[in-house]
């Protein structure tokens, strides 16, 4: 089977990052070796949280899950909205000019739609 999955974050809230992320991991923990392809998409107010000075304790989740193949996608409207600078971003990043068309896009491609 092959797993499609988007995580959307769309809160400054640390701990539903982190509960996002976690839910990233478990399902990855209980699909070794399945394909898959897992998104963060971040938008709203989070997308300050994928900037390196408020990144930095999520960083070790980030890189391995990174590592892994899970994509993390920021909304450029809210960027701009937030006034978050996207030479800021962790490298980890992928810029989508809109993450509400973005969400769109993905549950018409089939993945799931998960919100922590």
């Amino acid at each position: 089977m092959h797993y499609k999955a988007v995580f959307h974050v769309d809160q400054k809230d640390g701990q539903v990052f982190t509960l996002a992320l976690n839910n990233v991991i478990n399902l990855l923990n209980a699909i070794p070796g399945q394909e898959h392809d897992l998104i963060v998409l971040l938008n709203g107010p989070a997308v300050s949280l994928a900037a390196r000075e408020e990144a930095g304790s999520f960083m070790e989740m980030i890189q391995g899950l990174a590592a892994q193949g899970v994509r993390f996608q920021v909304c450029e409207n809210a960027l701009k909205r937030f006034e978050v600078n996207r030479d800021s971003l962790i490298g980890e990043c992928e810029v989508i000019p809109a993450g509400i068309v973005g969400l769109i896009d993905l549950q018409n491609q089939g993945f799931a739609y998960i919100k922590p």
